[in-house]
């Protein structure tokens, strides 16, 4: 089962990961200057990771595919690691389908 860990940054900013269950991060999120911002973030990841339109299929200037998950209003609100194939990729899109909705939220911070 995946989970949203909560850090903050050396800036002072918040931010999540999501991991799977095997600990591997899965996606990361923006700063958020606030807690509450963070979790609002969270919850709109649960949200919006059930919508595979909402899933932005990238591929970065070094040629390595990555996605953006976005929200109804189309603000990023996650961004993966940079993957080695397209298929990787993809994979990586429904792990986060899969472990996002009813992953657990720890507080690290």
């Amino acid at each position: 089962m995946g989970k949203f860990e909560i850090t903050k940054r050396t800036n002072g900013d918040y931010q999540f990961n999501l991991k799977a269950g095997n600990g591997q991060v899965i996606l990361t999120s923006q700063g958020y200057s606030s807690k509450a911002g963070c979790e609002n973030g969270i919850d709109s990841v649960k949200t919006n990771s059930k919508i595979d339109e909402r899933f932005e299929r990238k591929t970065s200037t070094n040629g390595k595919p990555y996605f953006n998950l976005k929200s109804s209003n189309g603000q990023i609100i996650g961004t993966s690691e940079m993957y080695e194939s397209t298929a990787s990729r993809d994979n990586g899109i429904e792990s986060v389908k899969n472990n996002a909705p009813s992953a657990e939220v720890v507080d690290l911070s």
